[in-house]
């Protein structure tokens, strides 16, 4: 009997551990983004069931596997196109970020319990928000599954992310999800129309209305004058057969005949994907290049105004071995270190501008900390361009066009993931944001579409418009509210075009970073040492 009741009762944590993850993972899919606020409730339920049950064994191993089920599922349905790249890549990935999230999820429950206050169930909010923000600066970032993320699907709700970011979301996500929780516990005989429940639909319906009411009231950037004609290239060249085998030449050739006729005198940016130059530019004699020189024999002698915005790939010597970075490695012949880099270029008539793209894709364009497992960079996995261990920088250049007083910020890839990272491009001047990728090895998955929408959250945060240039998958316009215009199909050759409207405005958000975050960060260190300090005294 006593067995049975047992088994009832885990059958019954193991279905709302497996409800939460399908919530979780129907959130970000189809525009069912609404799911998000309910999605957490199951898996606080099982918490809840298993802190108050008394003399209960290992009741933390306990959590730790109903938690890591709901969060591996999630990883799983989410990001399952990531094995594409490699198997074994996207087993680890899938593994390790579910561990991350139930070892943060366990924290959050062990305070709660130590505090033993109903309100300590909001503790939940700083401590995940914390998590999400402190995943975003190591090396083993991977930060898709943001909860702030999931509303890219439904950007007319988040408009106030201009003054949060998308850590603003996220609270907004966990506020929800608790106050249910919190009606839930309070109100067994609960109504359907009932003051609870109109508490818990005005949680979610007012942030919604602001966000319309902030459409309404803001002046579209489109209606000044001074547009920016931009022309973005979708050279749709196969990352894994063509792109990297393929000689330089004939890429560069190929581009030239889907712009012809698209670039003219009014043109100010034409902008290409990353690792468009394939081959590997010396920055010391950059100019002096050969890649660069066809960009200025061909377009730029005819249309000297014109700047080109590309990706390269490129490295540097250092002198000495002093100098040499923790990525930085050995040339055999010469014995001399260099950095080889995932770079962003402005080429002008006159100059070339670089940019080093520094949030990298763990495991394929840098090993984890470089400065202990070096040895292992060449199990990096191969996602089409460079790999190993790639050399970063600590500044965001900005690129500047100064006849018209315009400045890029140029995005590559994975960084246009990173909310207070492409902020600090904003906070550096530019007032348009380029975002150059290579989606290719996603393939025809749900990937490249989330990439895309992430672009979303990017111009609404800062109130920038957005070039996206892909090598393959989507490129496309994204104007200051996320509205997408002019998208390109999946693996198809296009060129699409477009005036800009820059903006030298800075939001709440650009201007001041992620406040919401740096505080939970505070909150979160705050309450463990208090804890720590009374632990210690009694």
């Amino acid at each position: 009997m006593v067995s049975s009741s047992v088994m009832h009762v885990k059958f019954r944590l193991v279905l709302l551990s497996l409800f939460s993850a399908l919530l979780l993972s129907l959130s970000w899919y189809w525009h069912l983004s609404v799911f998000i606020f309910f999605a957490w409730v199951p898996l606080l339920l099982v918490e809840e069931e298993i802190s108050r049950t008394v003399n209960l064994r290992r009741p933390k191993i306990k959590l730790f596997l109903y938690s890591y089920l709901t969060f591996i599922v999630w990883n799983v349905l989410v990001t399952w196109w990531v094995v594409y790249a490699s198997f074994g890549g996207g087993i680890a990935a899938f593994v390790a970020n579910s561990l991350l999230m139930s070892i943060v999820f366990l924290i959050y429950s062990s305070i709660k319990k130590r505090i033993q206050k109903p309100w300590a169930i909001w503790l939940l909010i700083p401590i995940w928000v914390a998590w999400e923000h402190g995943h975003t600066l190591w090396d083993l970032s991977w930060t898709w599954l943001t909860l702030g993320n999931v509303f890219a699907f439904n950007h007319n709700w988040i408009q106030w992310y201009e003054f949060t970011g998308t850590s603003g979301g996220t609270v907004w996500v966990l506020v929800c999800n608790i106050l249910i929780v919190e009606v839930l516990r309070k109100n067994p005989g609960l109504k359907l129309v009932s003051k609870p429940i109109v508490k818990v639909a005005l949680t979610i319906l007012l942030p919604i209305l602001f966000s319309f009411a902030l459409v309404m009231i803001e002046k579209p950037l489109a209606q000044k004058s001074g547009g920016l004609a931009t022309v973005v290239v979708q050279p749709n060249i196969d990352p894994y057969n063509a792109k990297f085998s393929l000689d330089y030449q004939s890429q560069f050739f190929k581009a030239l005949d889907l712009i012809k006729g698209k670039i003219t005198n009014d043109t100010k940016f034409l902008v290409l994907p990353e690792t468009f130059i394939t081959d590997n530019l010396n920055e010391a004699d950059i100019n002096q290049s050969e890649p660069i020189r066809w960009f200025r024999d061909s377009l730029l002698a005819k249309y000297p105004d014109l700047n080109i915005i590309t990706g390269a790939n490129t490295y540097v010597f250092y002198k000495t071995e002093k100098e040499a970075t923790a990525t930085a490695r050995k040339d055999e012949q010469s014995g001399m270190y260099y950095d080889v880099y995932n770079t962003a270029l402005e080429i002008d008539a006159f100059q070339t501008k670089i940019y080093h793209k520094s949030k990298l894709v763990p495991g394929v364009e840098r090993m984890p900390f470089p400065a202990l497992l070096k040895p292992l960079e060449g199990l990096a996995i191969n996602m089409g361009g460079t790999m190993g261990s790639l050399g970063t920088q600590e500044e965001r250049t900005v690129f500047t066009e100064h006849k018209t007083n315009s400045s890029i910020a140029p995005v590559v890839c994975y960084e246009s993931v990173y909310a207070d990272y492409v902020g600090g491009y904003v906070r550096n001047g530019a007032n348009l944001i380029f975002i150059i990728t290579n989606d290719g090895w996603w393939q025809d998955t749900p990937g490249f579409k989330q990439h895309l929408n992430y672009a979303r959250l990017r111009a609404i945060e800062n109130r920038r418009q957005i070039a996206r240039c892909a090598n393959t998958g989507i490129s496309c316009f994204v104007d200051e509210f996320g509205n997408i215009s002019d998208a390109t199909n999946w693996w198809q050759e296009a060129v699409i075009e477009k005036k800009l409207y820059k903006n030298d405005s800075m939001t709440f958000f650009s201007r001041f970073g992620d406040l919401i975050s740096y505080a939970s960060v505070l909150i979160s260190l705050g309450m463990i040492l208090w804890l720590s300090i009374r632990r210690f005294k009694a």
